[in-house]
């Protein structure tokens, strides 16, 4: 079965993005300091590989794809987030170093997380081939998990603070908008 030149390009990106993003959180595993995110960090490479082996083997022989999306996101409350700015730290690059800190790795994490969920969706809108197309979408879906997930750490840590607006603002921007009724279906 061939492919078309976007699907083929994409998934071109994604497969060479996925080693990119495998071989930094294995990287950072071995420098980091902290055993819980080391431990997630490991369920992040696993799942990458994952994702990365699927796709590697329907490109090659086109066979069915696995059902193996496994998008379970722990319940949170809202109110186990913590919102505010609370002496947010001053922050500039780092030209001289030799190691990064638990903070940085986080940080890292989440970044490589938020664009490949990005670069995974776009690349789904690309991809003819449904089987293709539903890999990226399952690959978006992972990253997005795997990022709130890093999001939850850091934002536990305090190191990913969530800006908040006003009460009465944000419901009076919220509260502008209603809701429609929907049209009963004409005979």
């Amino acid at each position: 079965m061939p492919y078309g030149a976007h699907e083929a390009m994409e998934a071109h990106e994604i497969l060479s993005d996925t080693i990119n993003m495998i071989d930094h959180f294995a990287m950072y595993a071995t420098q980091c300091q902290d055993a819980e995110l080391v431990q997630i960090l490991n369920r992040h490479i696993d799942q990458a590989i994952q994702h990365y082996n699927n796709l590697v083997e329907y490109t090659h022989d086109y066979s069915q794809v696995p059902n193996t999306a496994t998008h379970t996101r722990s319940p949170v409350q809202p109110g186990q987030i913590h919102y505010g700015l609370t002496n947010p730290q001053q922050k500039a690059p780092q030209l001289r170093m030799s190691t990064m800190s638990t903070q940085q790795i986080a940080h890292a994490v989440l970044s490589a997380h938020k664009n490949s969920a990005k670069n995974h969706m776009s690349a789904a809108l690309e991809c003819a081939d449904p089987n293709v197309r539903q890999l990226m979408v399952d690959g978006a879906v992972a990253c997005e998990q795997a990022a709130y997930e890093i999001f939850r750490y850091m934002n536990q840590k305090g190191w990913y603070q969530v800006p908040t607006l006003d009460n009465h603002t944000a419901k009076t921007m919220l509260h502008s908008y209603k809701a429609v009724q929907q049209p009963q279906p004409q005979m």
